[in-house]
């Protein structure tokens, strides 16, 4: 059972979807340089705080990889890659078929 501190925290939850290169890194792509340690903080601070984080980058295969796992050693553990979350999902009526098929 929650208790009302939970519950209010889940009513302030927020998403946030951040992009890779040159936002949380410092790159020339496809070359990772180096973090921008305000903006890892910042998301590693709202994660902590119980918020939602969504990597939206246009990097993708061994780039989307490198990107994800460079994260994952900075401490950023994602919610969901370059896609909505379920319960977005949910809210909009959208299968993740009928999302790829608008979003492309």
């Amino acid at each position: 059972m929650q208790t009302a501190r939970q519950k209010a925290r889940e009513k302030t939850m927020a998403i946030y979807a951040v992009d890779f290169d040159n936002t949380l890194a410092v790159t020339r792509f496809p070359e990772i340089v180096g973090p921008k340690a305000k903006v890892v903080a910042a998301v590693k601070m709202l994660k902590a705080n119980g918020h939602k984080i969504i990597l939206w980058t246009s990097r993708a295969g061994k780039d989307l990889k490198d990107a994800v796992e460079w994260c994952t050693e900075q401490g950023i553990i994602f919610d969901a890659v370059n896609e909505p979350l379920p319960e977005q999902m949910d809210r909009w009526g959208m299968t993740q078929e009928k999302f790829m098929r608008i979003s492309t």
